[in-house]
């Protein structure tokens, strides 16, 4: 993997995303997303890397993650999207809601539950938009600075 490819990677799984949402897959849809946030991060942390350079090995390793919160940590972002999150509410629920994204989440079926309190469909449309949300968007925050 190359920063190149973390920068095509987020659009291609939110696409992915999308389709699988539109098809009523939820669960591929919510994995999938929460991935593009993760794909966008690495590119970030990417970023950190020069060529010719010999990457620290902790930054390495701890790269190799799929905690959201540790990434933005890594990425070097943490402080900055507390600056930001302070004035811009929309940014801050998107963060909440995609902070909540694991990767356990591609063993979950996400069925839908029939008391109508949990809805899959619902679930990963939330997390799409939290990602691609036009007023926040992790998405979109994120890519200022990959």
């Amino acid at each position: 993997m190359n920063r190149a490819s973390f920068h095509q990677l987020p659009e291609v799984r939110i696409k992915e995303a999308r389709a699988l949402l539109a098809a009523e897959f939820p669960g591929g849809a919510y994995y999938l997303a929460g991935y593009a946030i993760e794909c966008a991060l690495k590119a970030c942390i990417a970023k950190r890397t020069h060529e010719h350079d010999f990457p620290e090995k902790k930054l390495v390793i701890d790269s190799h993650t799929h905690d959201l919160g540790k990434l933005l940590d890594l990425a070097g972002l943490s402080d900055l999207l507390k600056n930001d999150v302070a004035g811009k509410i929309e940014l801050k629920l998107d963060w909440e809601t995609v902070r909540e994204w694991s990767e356990q989440s591609r063993y979950d079926l996400f069925d839908d539950d029939p008391t109508g309190h949990w809805s899959g469909l619902a679930s990963a449309q939330t997390l799409i938009d939290a990602g691609e949300s036009k007023k926040g968007g992790m998405l979109r925050w994120i890519r200022q600075s990959w």
